[in-house]
This record gives C-alpha cells, structure tokens and sequence, in this order.
C-alpha cells in the first residue's frame, strides 16, 4: 500500500494547499551560462524572448536549446507549481507540483518560435502525461509555458498540427503537453546549470516519437 501511494503522489498534481511549502528565500545558482558565459539571470539584451520548456530530465532539454542558433542563453529550473523556490529534492517528491524545465531566451530576428517548437515537439514524446520514458512523475510532465498571447496561439497551433501528424503515422495517444502563460520560474541549483557541459557523458533521457513537426521556421 505504501508503494502504491507513493507512486500516485509523484503521478498526481498535488493540491495547492498540501504542497510543500518551500522558502521566501531564493536558492543560489549559477552566474552565468558554462557554456556561452552569458549571464543566466539577466539583464539580457533589448528584443529577446522567453518561453519555458518541459521535455523530461531538464539535463538533456538544455543542451538541445542552447545549440540553436538565436538562442542567447538557456537555464534549467522550476514551474508550473505552487512551493516558493524548490529546491531539487523537493520537486521530485511530486509534492510541489513544478516540472523540470528551461528558460530558453532567444532572438525572434536569428531564430523563430516555430523552430524552437519544432524541435520541442520531435525531440521528446509528448504523449506520455506524467513520465517521459523511464523517468515518472510530475517533474517530468510536458509542457510549455508561453510569455505572450502570440506565442500561446502559436503554441496550441503546432501541438495541434502535432497531433494530426502523431495519428497520421499511426500513434494514437494524445498530446499532454501543458500549454499556458508562464508563472514563476525557479531557477535550479548551480549543479544543474548545463550539467551536461560540465559530464558530458551524463544521463540524457530524450527520446522522439521518430515523427516530424509540421511547424515552419518562419
């Protein structure tokens, strides 16, 4: 009985007034990127964008966003919670309600939200509800949480074509992939911060569904 609870906690969203309830305090991280050396909590540069991004273990997510080009810089953290500044311990229990996720800021001029879409959509499977592969639970949850109203149409408009491609090629699930205005982002302790820059033969746990988004990079 105890396993089974444990198991339905980390797969079911908590309610907000049992969630853990964290610390007014803001966890130290990382300065700036490993990677591009740009500073990870700003002040970034005049026109860039936001979006968070929730593809599974964050680890792997990351790497994928800071390589595209037009991406300024990227960071790992916390969202779509309720526990003021997690720490990573306590987001895995599932009793926060936060998914792993990343700040992907970029430059709408260099790269274009229907790319970095595209390449959120194909490179993880977003049918898989609280899990992706081997990793289960809340944290691991799909999703994208938008900075404006023209990224969140733009966002429900590819999970859409998404899915018309998904049961084109015969999957039948249906895409889970949280969709909404961003809330609080969290930032992850500094062992996270591009963890795979620093062991590169660290766990990645992406896995596509071998289906390509329809998406244009405009």
């Amino acid at each position: 009985m105890f396993l089974t609870e444990l198991f339905s906690k980390k797969t079911t969203m908590p309610e907000p007034q049992n969630a853990l309830p964290g610390r007014e305090t803001p966890l130290p991280t990382a300065t700036h990127h490993a990677v591009n050396g740009q500073p990870l909590q700003g002040p970034y540069p005049e026109g860039m964008k936001t979006v968070l991004l929730g593809m599974g273990c964050f680890w792997g997510a990351e790497r994928l966003m800071w390589q595209l080009p037009g991406v300024h810089v990227t960071a790992v953290g916390y969202a779509g919670g309720f526990t003021k500044n997690p720490t990573y311990q306590e987001t895995t229990t599932g009793l926060t309600g936060h998914t792993e996720v990343v700040l992907v800021v970029y430059d709408p001029k260099l790269v274009a939200f229907g790319e970095i879409l595209k390449v959120f959509f194909e490179e993880h499977d977003p049918t898989q509800g609280m899990r992706q592969g081997n990793d289960v639970g809340t944290t691991y949850r799909s999703a994208i949480y938008v900075g404006d109203e023209a990224q969140l149409a733009e966002a429900k408009t590819a999970r859409d074509a998404y899915q018309a491609q998904l049961k084109k090629a015969g999957h039948r699930e249906a895409i889970t992939t949280e969709i909404a205005m961003a809330g609080t982002f969290y930032f992850a302790e500094p062992e996270h911060q591009q963890y795979l820059a620093k062991n590169p033969n660290g766990y990645c746990g992406l896995r596509g569904t071998g289906v390509s988004c329809p998406v244009p990079a405009l």
